[in-house]
Formats: structure tokens, C-alpha cells, sequence
């Protein structure tokens, strides 16, 4: 099943974003699961969110998944939407 992760950055948080940003890459690649990701980008250019796709089994696993990454260990996020999602295309 694919998951679609929404997650948008505390006010003031690029700090802890780029503190964080090597561990939370590393973990990108070595979970296996991540079929997509990218941040988000506010008008003034900076990184202020995160857009994920995971390939899982389940929601439960997905929410696991976002609680261990150092971006959510940090507490970067002020917000997680996970949403179960169908590819069409790409």
C-alpha cells in the first residue's frame, strides 16, 4: 500500500531542519520504503515541509515509519497528514 505523508514545519524551524537533514537523508535511503520525497518550499525559498510517498503494509506501519524519523524525533513538524494514495501515473 502507498502512503502519502503531508508534513508541515513548526514556525522558525529550518534550525532544527538542517540540524537534523543529514540523519533524516540517511534514513530516507536506508528504510527501504520511500518511493518519493521531497520538502516543501515556502515564497521566500526556504525548506518548510515535507512531501513522502511510502511503499508499506500498512497505515500503522507509515505513521511508525514518520515517529522514527529524525525529522519527527526532532519534533520539526507541526503537522503529519498520512493518507493511503493510488499511483496512476508517473
Amino acid at each position: 500500500m502507498r502512503f502519502a505523508l503531508i508534513c508541515l514545519d513548526k514556525p522558525d524551524a529550518l534550525p532544527i531542519r538542517l540540524e537534523n537533514r543529514p540523519a533524516h537523508l540517511d534514513y530516507l535511503k536506508s528504510s527501504g520504503v520511500v518511493e518519493m520525497a521531497g520538502p516543501f518550499v515556502s515564497p521566500e525559498g526556504q525548506m518548510c515541509g515535507t512531501l513522502l510517498v511510502l511503499n508499506v503494509a500498512s497505515r500503522a506501519e507509515a505513521e511508525a515509519w514518520v515517529a522514527a524519523d529524525p525529522y519527527g524525533k526532532a519534533g520539526l513538524f507541526q503537522s503529519v497528514m498520512v493518507q493511503e494514495w493510488n499511483k496512476v501515473l508517473g
